[in-house]
């Protein structure tokens, strides 16, 4: 499986922008949505005074749009990350050489089983892709840190991992070379925090362990927001990381712009499936914001809202 490039997106951005110019002349249904997606962000991040957050889930970075998140950032189109443990996985997984395959999701999971295969929707995880690597690379990431000190933030040790990966199409290492903060509430939820787990349990008889500082990372959000005139924000899928957003946003007064693209429902009340409209209620969106909700699979939509958004500063 490849990742998208920043090159490919620039090659896409021409047809791209047109393609969505047709979206909005053909009206109805999803198809306008797009083409207000391109026109949001695109407001969003030519405004100078805007801090704009980025989030999307973990499963969006084990596909080929991995590429397209790190372009991206690499291009200055977000200020901070707000993303799930999960993301970290796959990001070093991938960035060192871990396989990831093209598969199907009504292949026979009691087959990949017995071959050592995850299965993710119907991208293919072999075993040996995925949790050694990870916990090797972590293991010695951890063994350089806590010489140093033994308290690290998230946002701290998502930054150390990326300006040890050389990877062009990494999130974290496009994140660390633009000076970009990855923040990750939920990072114990992964192969990475289990890591740091298994790091401490070693290292208790060698003395030394690793103090994961997740408030400390609290403070920096609550920086970055309340010294923005206006905030925005481009979610992918939901969870904690659209939740983590909007959560510090209404602290400000709300989101001035926001981009949601999801595949849930709102019937079931979730957050995930909750549309831009609903946050403000909550105070996390203003009013008079510029919102838009797009209902659709982000690895479908976002490429030609990424290639698009592109195609003005190209």
């Amino acid at each position: 499986m490849e990742d998208i490039s920043l090159h490919d997106l620039v090659e896409l951005a021409d047809c791209s922008s047109k393609l969505v110019k047709l979206y909005e002349k053909m009206g109805g249904f999803s198809s306008r949505y797009v083409s207000k997606a391109v026109s949001v962000i695109k407001e969003m991040v030519k405004d100078e005074n805007c801090t704009v957050f980025l989030a999307f889930t973990a499963n969006m970075v084990a596909t080929g749009l991995r590429g397209a998140i790190a372009a991206l950032v690499r291009s200055g189109f977000a200020d901070a990350i707000i993303t799930t443990g999960g993301a970290f996985d796959h990001d070093i997984a991938r960035a060192l050489g871990g396989a990831y395959y093209r598969g199907d999701f009504e292949m026979d999971d009691l087959m990949l089983s017995r071959f050592n295969i995850h299965r993710l929707g119907n991208v293919l995880v072999p075993r040996d892709s995925y949790g050694p690597i990870i916990e090797e690379f972590t293991h010695r990431l951890l063994e350089e840190l806590v010489a140093r000190k033994s308290k690290w933030t998230p946002s701290e040790l998502a930054r150390e991992a990326g300006v040890r990966i050389s990877d062009a199409n990494s999130i974290l290492a496009a994140a660390a070379s633009k000076n970009v903060p990855v923040f990750s509430p939920g990072v114990i939820d992964s192969a990475f925090g289990t890591a740091i787990y298994t790091f401490n349990e070693v290292g208790r008889s060698r003395g030394f362990s690793i103090e994961l500082d997740v408030v400390g990372d609290m403070a920096k959000i609550a920086d970055l927001v309340f010294d923005s005139e206006r905030l925005g924000a481009i979610v992918l899928g939901g969870g904690i990381s659209k939740h983590h957003v909007i959560w510090w946003a209404q602290f400000k007064g709300g989101l001035d712009y926001a981009v949601y693209l999801t595949t849930a429902t709102e019937l079931d009340g979730s957050l995930s499936g909750a549309r831009t409209r609903e946050a403000i209620s909550w105070g996390k969106l203003k009013p008079a914001a510029k919102h838009v909700t797009v209902p659709g699979d982000a690895t479908l939509i976002f490429p030609i809202v990424a290639a698009a958004t592109l195609g003005d500063e190209v």
